[in-house]
């Protein structure tokens, strides 16, 4: 297969709209939490999962490896077996993820080679590290392969662009892993609508070829994403789905009415249908550059491509890029948002509608938040506002996975 070009390190985070405040029922910590001793102990004891790691756009990069221990601040990547370990991390969701492109023959081609590709790469990562990695393709092999004590890889597509008009695509992925898919990213496709094209609405939800999708996705037994999916899509989603539906990297609009996040209602209906929203990092806040840094980032420059630069170049660029970050920092928003975030959903959903999705090496991260070496304040902050240790584990795997085992369930009584 042809060595195709890359897509930038992550999604490119959008501008977001007006802050609009919401007082969850349960008040997030005004702090960070201090993780103890007890619950880092109670942190590890859980199955802890993310939905949406974005991670394998580090597998082709000239020295880096997942078993290495890496600094998001000097090489820009969140995820490593090492901080796995720290932070508890014991398996998720590896994206294969294409950024949107032209909706013709061309494009098609280049969408479908290129999520190979990423397949490929997310495949040779596991064949590589076998003593420590294995595919998990059930619920119960991601508790087996935890029990075994290695971590396990799920995986999912983020913008099924990749598949052109040709549905039999879908089964060539599953058949190399695939258990959950968005049909759409930041822009329309042959599928569906975006939540955030800046031309509006293509098909006013799903296009027929995207209602086939959803069959199809239900027959293989695939977890129906509508993480980036319109509102409409949302909709039909929950209609059209005959298993419960998932969104794996999202956020309430009652905290940051941004197009990407979820009104409380559609928040109610996914978890009353079985479904969960895993709570995202990002879109949380306005984060419209200061003149300064906007100017200061052109001066310094585009990012370096990390699939050809040394680790040697990426260091200089991330020096650099700190130093902007410090003279004019990035409004981002910190883990206190994060967790007004999470315990509104809560309080929408209850704590079987919830679960983790920060978007790690993503575009994922806030003040007092960086990596995943800092799930543990997580589970801090939800003993602070009062859920059980049964909720907690439920929000961190036991939700996606009875998901996961709901969508094979529905697929096999066909």
């Amino acid at each position: 297969m042809r060595r195709l070009l890359t897509v930038l390190l992550g999604s490119a985070a959008l501008l977001g709209s007006v802050s609009v405040a919401h007082a969850a029922d349960k008040k997030a910590p005004a702090k960070p939490p201090v993780v103890s001793k007890p619950i880092k102990a109670l942190h590890d004891s859980f199955l802890i999962l993310d939905t949406h790691l974005d991670t394998p756009t580090h597998f082709g990069r000239p020295g880096w490896e997942i078993t290495d221990h890496h600094e998001v601040e000097h090489d820009f990547s969140q995820v490593d077996l090492p901080r796995m370990n720290e932070g508890g991390l014991d398996g998720g969701f590896f994206v294969i993820y294409t950024g949107q492109g032209d909706l013709t023959s061309k494009g098609y081609e280049y969408a479908r080679d290129y999520a190979l590709h990423r397949a490929v790469e997310i495949r040779e990562m596991l064949a590589a590290n076998p003593g420590q990695f294995e595919i998990a393709l059930t619920a119960d092999d991601a508790r087996r392969i935890n029990k075994a004590g290695k971590k396990f890889a799920f995986i999912s597509m983020e913008n099924s662009w990749p598949l052109g008009e040709d549905l039999t695509l879908l089964e060539t992925f599953y058949k190399e892993g695939l258990r959950m898919a968005g049909p759409v990213h930041f822009r329309n496709n042959q599928l569906a609508d975006s939540s955030t094209d800046p031309k509006g609405k293509l098909w006013n939800g799903y296009s027929p070829l995207g209602v086939r999708w959803v069959a199809e996705a239900n027959r293989l037994g695939i977890v129906i994403d509508v993480s980036h999916a319109s509102d409409d899509i949302v909709d039909q989603s929950l209609a059209l789905s005959k298993a419960p539906i998932i969104a794996s990297h999202s956020g309430p609009k009652a905290i940051y009415n941004h197009p990407r996040n979820l009104d409380d209602a559609r928040i109610k209906k996914i978890a009353d249908a079985g479904g969960a929203i895993c709570i995202n990092s990002i879109y949380l806040t306005d984060n419209t550059p200061s003149p300064e840094r906007k100017a200061a980032m052109e001066k310094l420059g585009p990012s370096p491509d990390l699939k050809t630069a040394t680790p040697a170049a990426v260091k200089a660029y991330a020096d650099k890029r700190a130093a902007v970050d410090k003279a004019y920092p990035a409004k981002r928003g910190d883990f206190d948002l994060f967790m007004k975030s999470m315990l509104h959903v809560l309080s929408v959903a209850g704590p079987k509608g919830v679960c983790v999705g920060a978007d790690w090496d993503g575009g994922g991260g806030m003040d007092g938040f960086e990596d995943i070496t800092d799930l543990p304040k997580i589970t801090a902050a939800l003993k602070t506002a009062g859920y059980s240790d049964s909720d907690i584990e439920g929000i961190w795997s036991g939700n996606v996975l009875r998901i996961v085992a709901a969508a094979q369930a529905a697929a096999e009584k066909k």
